[in-house]
């Protein structure tokens, strides 16, 4: 850590009035994170356990964790078109449309997990009430 603020102060002090926003951009994340969305999705996840039905908890908290890190991950291109430095592939195509696919795709995996699970409860259950006989 030390080595890279050395490098950052090697490349801050020079141009200082015009690398200060450069300063907030590293800084700003983790403030950001840790002003801003951590708080929410830690009250989220207290939301969700305390009012969900068991079967469905696990999934859920799951599900919204990963739709947190998937938007913090591609808010950078939400933001703007170009807000990274651009890498073969990664501006091609509609970053909306992939964000919205993959949420697709880990809601329908919580929808799937949360209905196997009730499925196993219901079934534990059955097996409480009715014995099977045995030969």
């Amino acid at each position: 850590m030390a080595y890279g603020i050395v490098l950052f102060l090697e490349y801050a002090a020079p141009a200082w009035p015009d690398s200060f926003t450069t300063l907030l951009w590293i800084g700003g994340g983790p403030i950001v994170n840790d002003a801003v969305f951590a708080p929410i999705a830690g009250m989220v996840g207290l939301l969700l356990a305390r009012f969900l039905p068991l079967p469905w908890r696990g999934p859920v908290q799951v599900g919204a964790a990963l739709t947190a890190v998937l938007g913090f991950v591609a808010f950078p291109l939400l933001w703007r078109a170009y807000g990274v430095p651009p890498k073969p592939g990664l501006h091609d195509g509609s970053t909306w449309l992939g964000l919205l696919a993959t949420l697709a795709v880990v809601w329908s995996a919580v929808l799937v997990v949360s209905l196997v699970r009730i499925v196993r409860v219901q079934r534990q259950a059955a097996r409480k009430i009715r014995p099977r006989a045995r030969s």
